[in-house]
């Protein structure tokens, strides 16, 4: 995943969490992103701007309009890019093992047999496909 700058988007926790309430919500403005955020922690008016201009430096998100003096902000990036960007990064830090990951997962119940399932599903259809354009070639 690029920037604007042709440069890999590295976004920080803040960041995610903002660009979460966009993907979830779709435009908004500054007031309204900060209004996403729990109330007990939510962050202050000025770090929820200040973070989204950096966004935009960043070319992950743009304004769409203005109304009144409010700017209205959109993603520019696709949450499935920017979670598979976090991911990889992930994993490089595991040195590429999917296995602690995995485990980690299962150890907290956030893995269960069903997603198992749904995921050998999944690397079925990829495998299929590889094959498919392999023999294409």
């Amino acid at each position: 995943m690029s920037s604007g700058q042709g440069k890999t988007l590295r976004l920080s926790k803040l960041e995610l969490k903002i660009m979460e309430a966009l993907w979830r919500q779709g435009t908004l403005a500054i007031r309204e992103i900060q209004e996403a955020f729990p109330e007990p922690g939510r962050p202050a008016y000025t770090t929820i701007q200040t973070t989204v201009y950096r966004l935009e430096i960043k070319g992950a998100v743009r304004r769409v309009r203005k109304i009144g003096n409010a700017h209205i902000f959109e993603a520019a990036v696709a949450r499935q890019a920017a979670h598979r960007r976090l991911m990889d990064e992930w994993l490089g830090l595991l040195g590429g093992r999917t296995q602690p990951v995995m485990s980690h997962w299962i150890e907290t119940g956030q893995l269960t047999l069903e997603d198992i399932h749904e995921a050998e599903k999944e690397l079925r259809r990829h495998q299929a496909k590889k094959k498919e354009s392999d023999h294409d070639r």
